[in-house]
């Protein structure tokens, strides 16, 4: 697979694509998919990628009309930070930025629940990147009320649909970046359960890996099923064409990687992306510059010579001296 196109991969990328056209049920999504590949087969597609996804940032930056907003949602252990790491491989750091989302701030929290997210959107040309996003507050908060009771929004706003409004916030939002060339893509790292008890006694068993557990890890596990329940409503009712969901198969990391650069890979191609031509007066203005650094005669490179002052024990110093006519 020398060359990635939208076509030849298609097969690991709308397969797992949800973008409201039909009704949406997590529990039809299986967590061990392969596309049919052998783990080798999959390696050589996620090289492919990684070439294909810096020629074409290249040309997003140089062209500087669309952006790229790329968000990552999953439970603990379901592969976010590395899929990431993987994907993003060799590319250039100049037109890329990630920003982790953690518990809001106090600051934070005397904004609406998009705000910490608005001030982090990529920039025309740019790919920004969110692990995990304004999501978390239709999720984690969802999943913990208290936290809800500690956001300052007035009582009487606070009713029972407060999650469908939310969804209505999101999709108009992300509707409005869309609007502006901010292409939107959703990515779930849909993980088993079984598959992130093997991760987290990996991250028990290796000593290198157990700064990333904690016990608060524990905790949202027992809430598994609570969370299931809100991903399955939150990308129902957040997914359209403007903002598509990708609702990722996490148990085999690489099968992973492979749908979400082929995934990144498609979109770009299908935004026509071009290196801007310089023609006219702008041309014009380059042909002389161009003949004046022809004329200019080649610098010689200087030539050391050791030279030795008459003093016993002196060292020794280096004169440069110019070349030679």
């Amino acid at each position: 697979m020398t060359k990635s196109t939208a076509s030849a991969l298609k097969p690991y990328v709308e397969p797992f694509r949800v973008d409201g056209g039909k009704a949406f049920q997590l529990d039809g999504h299986h967590t061990g998919e392969r596309g049919g590949l052998h783990k080798e087969t999959g390696k050589k597609i996620i090289e492919a990628n990684r070439v294909r996804l810096s020629e074409l940032q290249e040309k997003l930056y140089a062209q500087d009309r669309w952006s790229l907003l790329l968000i990552f949602q999953g439970m603990d252990a379901a592969g976010k930070d590395s899929a990431i790491k993987s994907v993003f491989d060799g590319i250039n750091p100049q037109g890329c930025e990630v920003t982790s989302f953690k518990t809001p701030s106090s600051n934070e929290l005397d904004h609406d629940f998009m705000w910490r997210s608005t001030v982090h959107l990529p920039q025309r040309g740019r790919i920004g990147i969110f692990n995990r996003s304004y999501y978390e507050e239709c999720l984690v908060v969802r999943v913990h009320p208290e936290i809800l009771a500690n956001q300052k929004i007035p009582h009487e706003l606070v009713t029972k649909n407060i999650w469908r409004d939310r969804f209505e916030d999101i999709s108009a939002f992300e509707k409005y970046l869309a609007r502006n060339g901010t292409v939107v893509l959703k990515f779930f790292l849909n993980v088993s359960k079984e598959e992130q008890r093997l991760r987290f006694l990996d991250r028990l068993d290796e000593p290198a890996k157990n700064w990333k557990f904690s016990t608060a890890d524990i905790t949202e596990r027992e809430m598994w099923d609570k969370y299931q329940h809100a991903y399955q409503d939150m990308i129902a009712g957040t997914a359209s064409a403007h903002g598509p969901w990708h609702v990722v198969p996490a148990d085999h990391k690489w099968f992973a990687r492979v749908v979400i650069g082929s995934t990144i890979v498609s979109a770009l191609e299908k935004l026509d992306l071009k290196f801007p031509l310089v023609d006219g007066e702008a041309l014009e203005k380059l042909t002389p510059i161009r003949e004046a650094l022809e004329q200019e005669a080649p610098v010689a490179e200087p030539k050391a010579v050791v030279m030795k002052t008459g003093q016993k024990k002196a060292k020794a110093v280096t004169k440069k001296v110019p070349a030679k006519a």
